[in-house]
């Protein structure tokens, strides 16, 4: 199956920042480009971290409310420092959390979760910087066409990798959900044709009810 990579969906026009953008030309980066980020790189161009609306917004928190109606919020000393700072150094957060441009889209979509961030800047061998992929890049994936679905899970999946027969399973796709009907010849085989075929790139749930004819070994008795 093919699936596609970060570097087919991330950004290659990348939108940088140096260790020392000050603060005013950093708002004005993110507003001139329509970004909500931009990643901070060393003179190798090599991310340090990435500066968020987020981080720059901790200037305006740290500030009294004219109006007297909400408080100061409590700050850490790290918060503190951010609020404070000038440049962008001192205003990103660090370490940059990067992405590799052959990743697949759960890669880089497992790594944001975990890590907590919305973007990746994208490196290459030596860490330069190659481009940045979003969640919405990823998102991209669920754009495709329900026929390309359907012809890789029929063509690639069903019968080149499993050697089924087409006439045994279907797989009908629409709106990114498939659907399987038919019968295998084991029953072992059905969950592993579910899993493959939500591996597929788009698809958005699997659903069905195949069959299976006899038990293979660890099938469960027919019947049961």
């Amino acid at each position: 199956m093919y699936h596609r990579t970060v570097e087919e969906l991330m950004t290659r026009d990348v939108v940088r920042a140096r260790r020392d953008t000050p603060f005013k030309e950093l708002v004005r980066l993110l507003e001139e480009n329509d970004v909500t980020a931009v990643p901070v790189v060393d003179e190798l161009d090599r991310p340090m971290g990435v500066v968020s609306e987020a981080d720059l917004l901790r200037k305006t928190t740290d500030q009294a409310d004219p109006s007297g109606r909400t408080p100061i919020p409590h700050l850490e000393a790290w918060e503190r420092a951010k609020a404070e700072g000038s440049r962008a150094e001192e205003l990103m957060s660090a370490p940059a959390v990067c992405a590799r441009p052959e990743w697949t889209v759960v890669e880089a979509a497992r790594l944001m979760e975990t890590q907590h961030v919305k973007r990746l800047p994208v490196v290459d061998e030596a860490d330069r910087l190659l481009g940045i992929v979003s969640r919405g890049d990823l998102l991209r994936i669920f754009l495709r066409r329900d026929e390309a679905i359907r012809d890789e899970i029929t063509g690639d999946l069903l019968r080149r990798t499993l050697g089924l027969d087409p006439r045994d399973v279907t797989a009908e796709v629409r709106d990114g959900r498939v659907t399987l009907a038919g019968t295998v010849e084991y029953g072992s085989l059905i969950p592993v044709i579910e899993q493959l075929c939500r591996g597929v790139d788009g698809v958005v749930s699997v659903s069905g009810n195949l069959a299976h004819r006899t038990d293979g070994p660890g099938d469960a008795p027919l019947g049961s």
